[in-house]
């Protein structure tokens, strides 16, 4: 089923750049503001499940490792049904339902862990609640954005982990290293955007710290802020897909909207 809603084109136009950004950001504030929370990284799935082989002789802290992982799995899961199961049904998929999903768990996160749902703003590991729950609610948001991202992009985009990225840059400044013109000049337009998500994810992680320092769980309202922004961008269909922030010349028909060949 080809429910992708951005092209190579599209993916790379001066509107769509950004919200890759943002997403970026806001996972990098997220897993910034989870380790200032209580000592654990949230997006990082390669980190936790090593600790749930490392940790193996321990039965209760390997449940709670494995139930991050599988609400990232099972976040990702659910935001490929949200947008594929309209779809199998003849109708118009709503590409921003994952990323509001997102935003909206955010922000009651933030607002729970505010009203000491979650305990202490960077308390002990061994807090009651345990980190677990909360952890797992954060895991499963970031799981959605990511697959959200990856699946209407066709794979091009992720936007929750670095060492995708970090590979794919490597891979296009080789490329660009022995390449043709043409192919340097592809190679180095996506080292760039995969060059800026890595930073972005940086700068995110950074300024979860000022945000966490004086606001504690509300830290997490910003990245909510990022990912509604991007949702709002790149997300929206009744927007034409690359024309922003450039308008079309007078009489030049108006590009069909991404993914109105689905309704």
């Amino acid at each position: 089923m080809d429910v992708t809603l951005h092209t190579p084109d599209t993916i790379y136009s001066p509107r769509h750049v950004p919200s890759w950004l943002f997403l970026a950001g806001a996972a990098g504030a997220v897993n910034g503001v989870g380790f200032l929370m209580c000592e654990q990284f949230v997006t990082h799935v390669t980190g936790t499940a090593t600790r749930l082989g490392l940790e193996w002789p321990v039965v209760g802290l390997v449940g709670e490792y494995a139930a991050v992982v599988l609400s990232f799995v099972a976040g990702a899961a659910a935001s490929v049904v949200a947008i594929q199961a309209r779809a199998a049904r003849g109708q118009r998929p709503r590409w921003a339902t994952p990323l509001v999903s997102v935003a909206a768990l955010l922000t009651g996160v933030a607002l729970a862990g505010h009203a000491g749902a979650f305990g202490r703003f960077g308390g002990s590991v061994a807090a009651d609640p345990p980190p677990v729950a909360l952890l797992s609610v954060l895991a499963f948001a970031m799981g959605l954005q990511n697959a959200a991202v990856a699946s209407t992009t066709g794979l091009a985009v992720r936007t929750t982990h670095l060492t995708g990225p970090a590979t794919d840059l490597g891979i296009h400044l080789g490329t660009a290293l022995v390449g043709t013109e043409a192919v340097r000049r592809a190679a180095l337009r996506g080292a760039a955007l995969r060059g800026g998500k890595v930073a972005a994810f940086v700068v995110g992680a950074a300024v979860a710290v000022p945000l966490a320092r004086n606001f504690g769980f509300l830290a997490l309202l910003a990245p909510a802020a990022l990912v509604l922004a991007a949702a709002a961008l790149s997300f929206t269909t009744n927007w034409s897909p690359s024309d922003f922030p450039f308008r079309l010349e007078p009489g030049r028909a108006r590009p069909s909207a991404p993914g109105s060949r689905h309704r």
